[in-house]
């Protein structure tokens, strides 16, 4: 053996390269875990050192095969170093394996799990750095890194593959849901359940949160015009619908700040009434509350009247009802409801109006919502019967028991979450 072997040198170099190939891995994994949504945020806010990790990520083949293409080379020269080393201390024939066994534990540890485990933990702290080198190195390398992927890109269109740019990815509204859960603190409770509602929207139709015909408060010129100055005067409401007899032949909608207009004038009379009104904006009952939140701002209404597929008037809908399914109630709370009477056993003495979405949003239960919309209609489809007298019925896990039926409808229930279950229908 040759004593100017230059043994300090090599294995300074050894060290290097193993250095440069924890670099190449690490960057692999940085910019491939990185969070393109916030990596775009950056990148749109100004961020130059985000702009150019999305210029790299712009071609994921190319970027993917100038990072490979050093580690390959580093390894190699990393092996051939090592065998060198190991052969002048330990001769030909068992060198060569001693390289191999100390350079693999060499490389997986410091070159590849350590790195790439930090990396994947923090992407930002290695993509952002690493980019400063990575794109020159790209350019620099770009006619083998070209020669390389169009290689590989071929071999891809066989399997099907036709892109490989670093196209935008898009998120299905259950896949949002799922990133405004884990945002946790980062996003207030409160702005948590409003961002929900908001996607919950387009499940939910106008049908769901109508105020339904029976409970339609509004004018109708059939009555004495002493009755109908009674109602504008007393109304609760700042725009009652106008009608003729029946509901089903609305004329308008009449705000009470036009009703003044002839209520100072002393001389009212239907027709004044009818001249102030407003022509009614009908809406299909089967209308996503999106869609008509997008439908009222264009007509630039804030009530409609919601109409079956017969043209039938089922009820009225207003901005307000669609708002408050996405910030809750505005004035009202579980206390205040005009439907649902909390008892001191803990149980709910619920009208059979009530609807079915009021009352899992008041309560916080899970009751069907598929299928009937109000209580009465819920109790009624599992009965499959109207009841004689006094029933008590369990559906999910909620405890009914019926305590008024008046006209074929169940008026009144008392409602509650027993500590067992209890699967069945008594009389």
């Amino acid at each position: 053996m040759s004593d100017d072997f230059p043994a300090g040198l090599l294995f300074s170099l050894l060290v290097l390269l193993i250095v440069l190939s924890a670099f190449f891995s690490s960057s692999e994994t940085g910019m491939m875990s990185i969070n393109r949504y916030r990596l775009n945020h950056h990148a749109g806010a100004g961020d130059s050192r985000a702009q150019r990790v999305v210029r790299l990520l712009s071609r994921p083949d190319r970027l993917i095969g100038m990072i490979l293409i050093g580690n390959n080379f580093i390894n190699n020269l990393a092996a051939s170093i090592a065998t060198i080393i190991a052969i002048h201390f330990f001769g030909e024939v068992s060198g060569p394996a001693i390289a191999t066994a100390l350079l693999t534990i060499a490389i997986l540890i410091f070159s590849e799990v350590t790195p790439k485990t930090y990396a994947a933990i923090k992407p930002e702290r290695i993509a952002y750095p690493a980019s400063y080198i990575l794109e020159p190195l790209l350019k620099l390398l770009y006619p083998l890194v070209w020669l390389v992927n169009m290689i590989s890109n071929g071999l891809l269109r066989l399997a099907g593959v036709k892109r490989v740019d670093g196209g935008a990815e898009n998120l299905t509204r259950d896949e949002l849901r799922t990133v405004v859960h884990e945002a946790g603190t980062l996003i207030p409770d409160r702005h948590q359940a409003m961002l929900l509602s908001i996607l919950d929207l387009e499940n939910v139709t106008v049908n769901d949160i109508m105020v339904p015909r029976h409970e339609v408060v509004g004018i109708d010129l059939d009555h004495s015009l002493e009755e109908i100055l009674t109602r504008i005067r007393t109304s609760q409401h700042t725009r009652l619908p106008v009608f003729k007899g029946d509901i089903n032949n609305i004329i308008g909608m009449l705000h009470l700040r036009n009703a003044a207009r002839f209520l100072s004038r002393g001389e009212v009379t239907k027709a004044a009434i009818v001249q102030e009104a407003r022509e009614p904006y009908f809406i299909p009952e089967s209308t996503p509350l999106h869609t008509q939140m997008l439908n009222f701002q264009q007509q630039k209404r804030r009530i409609g009247i919601v109409v079956d597929e017969y043209g039938d008037v089922e009820g009225l809908a207003t901005l307000e009802d669609i708002l408050e399914e996405i910030v809750g109630e505005f004035t009202t709370d579980v206390s205040e409801s005009r439907v649902i009477y909390p008892q001191d056993d803990g149980s709910h003495i619920i009208e059979g109006t009530a609807h079915i979405r009021e009352i899992n949003k008041a309560l916080g239960w899970q009751l069907p919502t598929n299928g009937p919309k109000t209580l009465n209609g819920l109790i009624l489809e599992h009965l499959e019967a109207f009841p004689r007298g006094p029933a008590s019925l369990e559906i999910g896990n909620v405890r009914l028991e019926i305590l008024d039926i008046r006209d074929n409808l169940v008026t009144s229930a008392r409602c509650w979450k027993p500590a067992r279950r209890q699967a069945r229908v008594s009389h």
